[in-house]
């Protein structure tokens, strides 16, 4: 099975603005995980974008992840980190 960052480094970006829009898409997946585990956003755009009623974890280590949203999580990471995405 190919990794995303294989899929997407294979296709590759024809302009900045198409890596940003990718970059963008990784930050909301990723942090939407977390938001559906009760992680409490630290960042003032997560808590624009996703708010933190119901939130009850602080520290990002301590979100109950099923072995499925971490390694999603992980691989989110690896892509962001590819790209040079800001955090």
């Amino acid at each position: 099975m190919k990794t995303l960052l294989g899929l997407v480094l294979l296709s590759g970006f024809a302009t900045f603005a198409q890596a940003q829009d990718q970059c963008d898409s990784l930050w909301f997946e990723r942090n939407q995980i977390y938001k559906e585990a009760g992680y409490c956003f630290r960042t003032a755009a997560a808590i624009r974008q996703f708010g933190n009623a119901g939130c009850v974890y602080v520290d990002q280590n301590d979100v109950p992840l099923s072995n499925r949203n971490r390694a999603r999580i992980n691989e989110i990471v690896r892509v962001e980190r590819a790209f040079r995405c800001p955090r």
